[in-house]
């Protein structure tokens, strides 16, 4: 699969396999259009297909992370749309969260400011949240008169955080200050402003020289046992450790361990990785 190369937001590739889509409209605080809701639906399909990314690092230019769907170009024309036109579109802004979440390529989301609407489910389905002070969060859905249940807001945060703080967040709408997201567990960590990109990229180097058959298959059995009894999901978790023991990885960190050396796992287009 050839490298995405969207027109409505910035991405990059480097050597170690991390790609990171910066969202760069910071004049509107890194609003969503229709096209590019478009592109970061296809390019999160496209990067299903393309095993030379290992990890991906989703962040904003300026002091926004995502503001939401922008005014201009999406709310005052949904105002205008029949019914077959609304539905369509609130089906696209949901294919953009599945298909992340279909990506067993992990996500770091690295929020360097406000972050609500679209933007506030998009950090929910990606894997990590790194955040600066400065990246309140709000799913305010209900403040423009809309349901809470937005994108798979209500499917989603329920399970991060607990039904009582979800219910809070989706029928109140408001801002959440970044210590009190870190605190119920919506956050996983607080970095200061100007270390955000770098910790943010020391991540997703740290996962993609990871075991990747192990990481990804990780993220897919999350996904799948969300909806799963105990039985169901031992017996899938049994059948995923399986394949993951009869992957070359499993014998390398074996190795790496006798030979009291860091570990070499497979990469793809990596003529050095054990075989």
């Amino acid at each position: 699969m050839s490298r995405p190369q969207p027109t409505t937001f910035r991405y990059d590739e480097d050597a170690h396999g991390v790609a990171t889509i910066r969202l760069d409209r910071p004049e509107r605080l890194n609003a969503l259009t229709f096209a590019s809701y478009r592109e970061l639906t296809d390019t999160f399909r496209a990067l299903q297909q393309r095993p030379s990314v290992r990890a991906v690092v989703l962040t904003g230019s300026g002091r926004a992370f995502c503001s939401g769907g922008d005014a201009l170009d999406i709310i005052s024309p949904l105002l205008s749309m029949g019914a077959e036109e609304l539905l369509r579109f609130t089906r696209l802004t949901g294919e953009l969260i599945l298909n992340m979440r279909q990506l067993r390529t992990p996500i770091v989301a690295a929020l360097n400011g406000t972050t609500c609407g679209a933007g506030a489910v998009m950090a929910l389905a990606s894997d990590f949240r790194l955040a600066a002070p400065t990246a309140k969060i709000a799913f305010l859905f209900t403040k423009v008169g809309l349901a809470g249940a937005d994108m798979g807001a209500a499917f989603l945060l329920p399970r991060l955080v607990g039904t009582g703080h979800a219910t809070n967040l989706l029928m109140r709408g408001h801002f959440l200050a970044a210590d009190e997201a870190l605190r119920i567990g919506l956050y996983h960590e607080v970095v200061a402003a100007e270390s955000l990109a770098a910790r943010a990229q020391q991540l997703a180097e740290e996962l993609a020289a990871g075991p990747q058959m192990g990481l990804q298959m990780t993220k897919e059995m999350v996904n799948r046992e969300l909806s799963m009894d105990l039985a169901s999901a031992l017996e899938a978790e049994a059948q995923a450790q399986a394949l993951c023991m009869a992957h070359p990885d499993f014998a390398e960190a074996n190795r790496a361990f006798i030979e009291k050396r860091p570990p070499r796992f497979a990469r793809a287009a990596d003529p050095e990785a054990p075989k």
